[in-house]
């Protein structure tokens, strides 16, 4: 609209304003205008009563729409996400992002996660506070997105095969 009109922009406003006020929203399926979808003898004959209720009926219409598109999305975000839940006094192992831990990851070659360390508290089951060293000059709330199992050795079961066992090699 603006391209061939650099000196009269202004001029295209009320055509811009139209266009976005008749553009139907993706979340809602309503545009601005739709809040007067009534032909002009029904609107100035309906009374307060019915067009407060019809209103009304539409706010209602928009606000369901907006919590199926609000969960939709969160399941939709939510698909690959496993939960996992630490207890206080569980070991965990920390994921060293270069943004929080500039000194433990200058290289690509440097190890991304160190461990392990003991939760000390839920905060909640999104934030954890580990028992970290203070020369990691770091908070010692993590996000559980940053923290994963340690599985120590000794617990996990032998790595030999069924048809291993039987035999010595």
């Amino acid at each position: 609209m603006v391209k061939k009109n650099l000196k009269s922009w202004e001029d295209c406003l009320p055509h811009v304003e139209f266009a976005y006020n008749r553009a139907v929203h993706s979340t809602t399926n309503l545009c601005p205008f739709d809040l007067l979808p009534l032909p002009l003898q029904e609107r100035t004959n309906m009374e307060a009563s019915k067009r407060a209720a019809y209103v009304e009926k539409i706010h209602e219409k928009t606000k369901e729409a907006n919590e199926l598109k609000a969960k939709r999305k969160v399941a939709s975000m939510n698909k690959h996400r496993k939960k996992v839940i630490f207890e206080p006094g569980d070991l965990v192992l920390i994921h060293l992002c270069k943004d929080c831990f500039p000194d433990k990851r200058k290289s690509k070659l440097m190890p991304r996660g160190d461990g392990p360390f003991r939760v000390l508290a839920k905060i909640n089951d999104n934030a954890y506070k580990i028992d970290l060293l203070e020369s990691y000059g770091v908070s010692m709330t993590f996000n559980v997105a940053n923290l994963f199992p340690f599985i120590s050795e000794d617990t996990s079961e032998s790595k030999m095969t069924p048809f291993q066992k039987g035999r010595m090699i």
